[in-house]
C-alpha cells in the first residue's frame, strides 16, 4: 500500500513539474467580431508580434509565452461567457477588452478567480472605482479626457455646445463628466444634451432635433461606427455645423462610414496614434508590424492592449512568479515609469494608468488624423 501511495505522489509531483514547466498562458479578450471587429482584430495582431518576438527571445523566465483569444462580439452577454472560459483556461492575467460596458460584464468574473485584467480601451470612470485587487488599464479615464474635450472646446470659441451620448456606461459617463467640467467655464452654454441609440442606420431624427437648439459645436461622446453616420447624415441634410468626438471615436472605418468629405474637419480627444509615438520602443515595434501585416497599426487601442502584455510579461519576468497577488502588488508598488511603446507606464492604487495622456486630433481633407498643437 505504502509503495502504491509514493507511486501515486510521485506521479502527481512529476504531472506538476511538468505543468510548471509549461508555457504562461496570457488570455486576449477583445471584440473579434461585431462591429467593432476592427479593434478587436488588431488586438489579436499586436500580441501576435509581441508574442513572436518575446519567445524568439527565450520568453519569460525561460518559458514561452501562450496567447488564448476569446471573442466578446463586443456584447456584455458574449464578454460575460468569454471570461468564463478564458478562467477555466489557467491564464495568468486577461489583456482588453474595448468597450467599458463589456469590460464591467466581465470584472467580478475575473476578480473572483484571481485573474489580473488589463483593460487597453475601456475608459469609464467607475470601473476603478470598485477597489477590484486585479485590475488595471493601460488607458486613460473619462475624468481627464473630459477636461481635454472641455480645454479644446473652449479654445476653439463655442458659444452654443450639443452633447449628444449613446446611454453606454463610456459615453454617458463622458458626457456626464464633460458636462460638468463646462458648467464651472464661463461663456460656454449646453443647449442640447440627449442621447440616440446605438446600431441604428438613421439618425436623422436626432440630428434634426439637435439642429433646432442651434449649436454652433457638436461633441458626440458615442463610438466611430455611429460618428460616421451622423457625420454622413447632417450632411445630406445641409447641416454645417462642426463635430468632436470622444475617443471611441478615433478609428478610420468612421472615414469610411462618413465618406473622406463628410468627415473632413471632424476633431476628436484620444492618446496619441501609433504614427505619433515617438519612442524608441514604438518606432520600432510600428515597423515590426508593418512588415508583419502590410501597414502600421491603425488604432492606439490595439497597441494600449501591447503595452498591457509588455507591462503584465516584464512584471513576471521581475517577480519571477505567476501568482496573481504578488504580481498585483508588483504593478501596484514597484513598477515606476516602464517604457511603454505608449509613453512611460506606472499605476496608481487604484489601478489607473499615472499622467496626462489625452491628445486632440483634426481629420484633414485626405481622411488622415493630425495631431493639433
Amino acid at each position: 500500500m505504502k509503495k502504491s501511495v509514493f507511486l501515486l505522489l510521485s506521479i502527481c509531483f512529476a504531472a506538476s513539474a511538468v505543468l510548471a514547466a509549461g508555457p504562461v498562458k496570457i488570455g486576449l479578450m477583445g471584440p473579434i467580431t461585431g462591429s467593432w471587429a476592427s479593434e478587436g482584430q488588431e488586438m489579436k495582431q499586436v500580441l501576435d508580434v509581441l508574442v513572436e518576438e518575446l519567445n524568439a527571445g527565450g520568453g519569460v523566465n525561460g518559458l514561452k509565452v501562450q496567447v488564448m483569444t476569446e471573442d466578446d462580439g463586443g456584447d456584455p452577454r458574449t464578454a460575460a461567457l468569454a471570461a468564463q472560459r478564458l478562467a477555466t483556461m489557467d491564464v495568468t492575467a486577461v489583456i482588453g477588452t474595448y468597450g467599458s460596458a463589456i469590460t464591467e460584464a466581465t470584472q467580478n468574473i475575473y476578480n473572483e478567480t484571481k485573474i489580473i485584467q488589463i483593460v487597453n480601451g475601456s475608459t469609464a470612470i467607475r470601473l476603478t472605482e470598485k477597489g477590484l485587487k486585479y485590475f488595471f488599464r493601460t488607458c486613460p479615464r473619462d475624468d481627464e479626457q473630459a477636461k481635454v474635450a472641455a480645454g479644446a472646446i473652449g479654445k476653439l470659441g463655442v458659444k452654443k455646445l450639443a452633447i449628444l451620448h449613446d446611454n453606454s456606461t463610456y459615453a454617458k459617463g463622458l458626457a456626464d463628466e464633460t458636462r460638468g467640467v463646462l458648467a464651472n467655464e464661463k461663456g460656454v452654454e449646453i443647449v442640447f444634451f440627449d442621447s440616440l441609440t446605438p446600431k441604428e442606420q438613421d439618425y436623422t431624427t436626432i440630428l434634426t432635433k439637435m439642429k433646432a437648439a442651434n449649436p454652433d459645436f457638436v461633441f458626440f461622446t458615442g463610438y466611430y461606427g455611429e460618428a460616421g453616420l451622423l457625420l454622413k447624415q447632417k450632411r445630406e441634410m445641409g447641416w454645417d455645423v462642426s463635430f468632436m468626438g470622444g475617443d471611441a471615436t478615433n478609428n478610420p472605418d468612421l472615414v469610411k462610414a462618413a465618406g473622406t468629405d463628410a468627415a473632413t474637419g471632424f476633431y476628436f480627444t484620444s492618446a496619441p496614434l501609433p504614427k505619433d509615438l515617438p519612442s524608441k520602443e514604438a518606432v520600432e515595434f510600428v515597423a515590426s508590424f508593418a512588415k508583419k501585416y502590410g501597414n502600421p497599426p491603425g488604432s492606439i487601442y490595439s497597441v494600449l492592449a501591447g503595452d498591457g502584455f509588455r507591462v503584465l510579461t516584464y512584471a513576471i519576468a521581475q517577480t519571477k512568479t505567476t501568482d496573481p497577488d504578488k504580481l498585483a502588488s508588483y504593478l501596484y508598488t514597484e513598477l515606476k515609469d516602464f517604457p511603454a511603446l505608449s509613453g512611460k507606464i506606472s499605476f496608481n492604487e487604484k489601478g489607473d494608468r499615472i499622467g496626462e495622456v489625452y491628445k486632440v486630433y483634426k481629420i484633414n481633407s485626405e481622411g488622415e488624423f493630425i495631431l493639433q498643437p
